[in-house]
């Protein structure tokens, strides 16, 4: 029976993980790729469980994330240990990787970083539906997330509502949108962030319709997003924070000035006693107390 976690073979399992390839990690770790595949095989046994997918690059399996969140916290606690003790490499700065969707990324959230001067940040733009998955995976610290579920061994808090407008440039909605809305704003053509957004398509079915137009142009930055529908492209949903000054200069009109839609975030971030965790979940959650609607 399994009784402990050879912490050797579980930083060896991250270290292939972050590398991509075990001869990548036995590079960074001065090891043989071959002593590195006997750990992790090693650890596989103890386990009794498969835990790297041995694609290119390999990719966790579900009982390998849990292994490499672990790693990553134990090296994280490690660090600020060290740092307590003013041990040797404790004045390398504190890394605290986040994920983030990019349109708080775009409107709020890189105002709390500089309240937390010291660390250093590896932020992880996705979807807000879809960055608890890295936080379930171990990639990351933390997250900002749309879902209020806590991640296994995370903790989570409300963060507050970002309402989004429909919107578009006021010559797009005179030329497309000038009668009933659900029914001309399915055939409309519309901007959406990638493949994954759906968002345009929710409210369109809330209109009682099925989608959004298959006309649609693809642009995966928040700027370049509604910069893209004040310029005619197309309508879509825009945040309030940067829908504002374009309304008021007169480059978008918004749509349903009744349908807002209001997108709950939360934190979620280890549980774990760090300070460089703590000091930017304060800072977070008070930025969001400033940009964000309760």
């Amino acid at each position: 029976m399994m009784s402990e976690l050879p912490l050797e073979q579980v930083r060896t399992l991250l270290a292939v993980v972050d590398e991509g390839t075990f001869d990548a990690a036995a590079a960074a770790l001065r090891l043989t790729p071959s002593a590195v595949s006997q750990r992790v095989k090693a650890l596989e046994q103890r386990t009794g469980r498969v835990l790297l997918q041995r694609t290119k690059p390999v990719r966790p399996t579900d009982s390998g994330a849990v292994l490499v969140r672990f790693a990553r916290q134990l090296a994280r606690l490690e660090r600020d240990a060290r740092g307590e003790l003013g041990l040797s490499g404790a004045g390398e700065p504190t890394r605290v990787s986040v994920a983030v969707n990019a349109d708080s990324l775009a409107t709020w959230f890189l105002g709390a970083l500089t309240e937390v001067p010291g660390l250093c940040f590896e932020l992880h733009r996705e979807d807000e539906a879809h960055t608890a998955a890295l936080l379930r995976e171990g990639l990351v610290m933390a997250a900002v997330t749309s879902s209020p579920d806590p991640v296994p061994g995370c903790s989570v808090r409300a963060l507050g509502r970002m309402r989004y407008l429909p919107a578009a440039a006021p010559e797009f909605a005179e030329r497309h949108l000038g009668g009933s809305l659900p029914d001309l704003l399915p055939d409309a053509p519309v901007v959406v962030f990638d493949r994954k957004d759906d968002f345009q398509d929710g409210f369109v079915r809330r209109l009682g319709r099925g989608a959004a137009s298959s006309l649609r142009h693809h642009v995966p930055t928040s700027e370049g997003f509604a910069d893209a529908v004040a310029a005619g492209l197309g309508w879509g949903m825009i945040p309030e924070a940067q829908a504002g000054p374009l309304l008021a200069a007169g480059r978008l009109v918004l749509l349903a000035p009744d349908r807002s839609v209001d997108v709950t975030l939360y934190w979620q971030q280890w549980k774990l006693d760090s300070p460089a965790l703590a000091a930017l979940a304060e800072a977070v959650t008070r930025a969001a107390t400033r940009a964000l609607r309760r």
